[in-house]
């Protein structure tokens, strides 16, 4: 019995009754996403959609889903080494002259949202790579949240 132990090989294009079509290869079914994939952000990486985030995004999370605690590990791992633990801009990074002109959150001229936030956090914005894949989307709003809090106790 060969066909126990030798697997039978399919070509992706060849020709097949089993699916539809009459192909083995088959299109992903509509709205999925790739394995290791996220979840694909409808504003545009650029500056129009920095824009358009900075002005018109907001949290989708209510404050009873806000995890203070959570949400300060969170930025103490992925943003304090630059901006650092009280976001101005001081981490260790910029301390040892690792990375050079971290802005501080109370910057007026930068004036950022939760919506810039969020953006930032997605694609990056100048120097600082994007954290789409090492925060999923409620993970990135709770370091939106507390970034935010951090801006407000800058701004006392």
């Amino acid at each position: 019995m060969p066909n126990m132990y030798e697997p039978v090989s399919y070509e992706a294009y060849q020709d097949s009754h089993a699916f539809p079509g009459g192909m083995e290869a088959q299109l992903p079914a509509e709205g999925s996403i790739p394995r290791g994939g996220h979840m694909p952000f409808e504003i545009a990486n650029t500056n129009d959609g920095y824009i358009l985030a900075k002005t018109t995004l907001s949290s989708p999370l209510d404050s009873t889903q806000i995890d203070r605690l959570r949400a300060g590990q969170l930025y103490d791992i992925y943003c304090g080494i630059c901006h650092g633990k009280k976001g101005d801009g001081k981490g260790t990074l910029v301390k040892r002259e690792k990375i050079l002109g971290v802005p501080s959150y109370d910057d007026a001229g930068r004036a950022i949202t939760p919506g810039s936030i969020y953006h930032t956090i997605y694609y990056g914005k100048n120097a600082m790579g994007s954290y789409a894949n090492q925060l999923n989307e409620e993970e990135r709003w709770q370091v939106v949240d507390y970034v935010m809090e951090l801006k407000a106790d800058l701004e006392k």
